[in-house]
């Protein structure tokens, strides 16, 4: 045998090749450096990989597709895991698939092996049914890709595409986040923003080069704009750890993926069943006066249980996940303390969107309406109201869980409609309150545009108090009940609808134009 040394070292020993592996994985793993990650821990920032460990269960992180990056390609130089800390772990004992920008390595831009490690977490959460969750804060598409010879990308953004309504997915923006990375966001059903992070198709360079505007990062796309004013994002938080646990509450709702029931709580909090007085106090039994909708949900709720999703956006409808007896429930509900509850283009908007989330993982939805109508006037129909509030409905209509209506004091016209007042529509429950008022609109506007008498007004003004019997005359509602006892009701509900629970439940396949 040739005395020549092999390329394993001496005698065919492990030793060489494992401190090979070691080191790789150690250049991996020191991310941009000492002094990056010293400059981010100053600042009470995490890194990414500090990100990653807080989001799942200590110890479950698995790390995939570190080495990528760890060669000279071109005009690249290696990068640590080529700015994208992947893999999966544990959430509540539930695998979950992260990726995580890693700012500190080349500001986060993606490479062409960070192209197929994205492509690979969306392609592994189809796969194994799971739900995938991106951590964003990167530069978008890196300089250097031009002048790399390579073979065909993949494309991340059409797997996420393709992922939709199959298992959840959560975006969280963690610092400046732009075009390719940015572009991941609004793919995904649920995006968390940190105070002081931004997101936009073009950053502010760009912008002034291409416009001529000058703007800073947080006027073009920080926190408030995209969780109050465009909506591209949910709900804001105040720092990463904030962020993080928020994303580790939202999935507590859902399920793993569309082929399973969301998941109960074995001991929800709350009164049980039980007569609820504060009901009568929360909603004032006079239609004129205002009142803060979000009491209503905590009261009729598990205690502590609800979540509310898009806070700050389309105010006039408040979207929240909550616990009814345990059980994971949607909450689409007027807001009587903004604009009456009048439903416009971004609530409806909004609604929509939560609703299509609802259905394609069998969250039963809870409506709660009180509004006088869709919002009227010029700049209601020049933001294009009635198509938004057609997409309201069709989503409402759409929902294949139960649904569960309760009238607190008044729904008109096409109003009602969106809120799933729509009699014999597959409905578990619908309730109304006593008091209600109904209508195609309030009757003092009706005998206002009619120009009728005092003797018809008076007649439509009877007709309209008398709104919640004439329904319940005709089985438009199933039970005229007691605000105090609107809790045991909708409990009485979800337990008729769990015999449901025994038919394995499949993805959403909606046929027809979205409106």
């Amino acid at each position: 045998m040739s005395d020549a040394k092999t390329p394993w070292g001496e005698g065919g020993g492990w030793e060489p090749l494992l401190a090979d592996l070691a080191a790789r994985e150690t250049a991996a793993a020191a991310m941009g450096g000492p002094d990056r990650l010293e400059a981010r821990h100053d600042a009470n920032r995490l890194d990414a990989r500090q990100r990653v460990r807080h989001l799942c269960d200590p110890g479950s992180f698995v790390e995939i597709g570190a080495l990528v990056g760890s060669l000279e390609r071109g005009a690249t130089p290696p990068a640590p895991a080529d700015g994208l800390v992947a893999g999966h772990g544990l959430v509540d004992g539930r695998p979950v698939l992260v990726g995580a920008e890693d700012f500190t390595v080349m500001g986060g831009s993606i490479g062409i092996g960070t192209m197929a490690k994205r492509h690979r977490l969306a392609q592994l959460a189809a796969q194994e049914r799971v739900p995938l969750v991106m951590l964003l804060e990167g530069a978008g598409a890196r300089a250097q890709n031009a002048y790399e010879r390579h073979p065909h990308a993949p494309n991340d953004l059409q797997a996420l595409a393709a992922l939709s309504g199959l298992v959840p997915t959560v975006a969280v923006v963690m610092g400046p986040s732009a075009g390719h990375g940015a572009l991941t966001a609004p793919l995904l059903d649920f995006v968390v923003m940190v105070e002081g992070a931004a997101i936009f198709a073009a950053g502010p360079p760009l912008v002034a080069a291409a416009t001529g505007e000058q703007v800073t990062a947080e006027a073009l796309g920080g926190t408030a704009v995209h969780t109050v004013t465009s909506g591209v994002a949910h709900n804001a938080a105040p720092d990463d750890r904030a962020a993080l646990d928020l994303v580790r509450r939202y999935l507590s709702y859902l399920p793993s993926n569309a082929w399973q029931h969301p998941p109960v709580a074995p001991d929800p909090p709350g009164p049980g069943a039980a007569r609820l007085d504060a009901m009568l106090e929360v909603v004032p039994a006079d239609p004129r006066r205002p009142y803060d909708v979000r009491r209503v949900i905590d009261v009729v709720c598990d205690s502590d249980s609800a979540l509310e999703v898009s806070p700050g956006h389309g105010r006039v409808v408040v979207t929240a996940l909550a616990r009814l007896g345990g059980d994971a429930v949607a909450v689409v509900a007027n807001q009587p303390a903004v604009k009456a509850g009048a439903i416009d283009a971004e609530g409806a908007d909004k609604a929509a969107r939560f609703l299509e989330v609802a259905d394609a993982f069998h969250l039963p939805v809870l409506f709660l309406a009180d509004n006088p109508g869709v919002l009227a006037g010029t700049a209601a129909e020049r933001s294009g109201i009635l198509r938004h509030a057609a997409r309201m409905f069709a989503a409402q209509a759409r929902v294949r869980s139960p649904k569960l209506h309760v009238t607190l004091r008044k729904a008109y016209g096409f109003g009602s409609s969106l809120m799933a007042m729509n009699p014999f529509d597959g409905q578990t429950v619908t309730v109304a309150f006593p008091g209600i008022r109904l209508g195609a609109m309030p009757a003092d506007s009706g005998a206002d545009a009619a120009n009728v008498d005092a003797d018809l007004r008076a007649l439509m003004a009877q007709a309209e108090l008398g709104g919640a019997y004439g329904a319940a005359d005709n089985l438009s509602y199933d039970q005229v009940v007691d605000p105090r006892d609107l809790r045991n009701v909708l409990l009485h509900a979800m337990r008729l609808s769990t015999t449901r629970r025994t038919e394995p439940p499949e993805p959403a396949r909606h046929t027809g134009i979205r409106p």
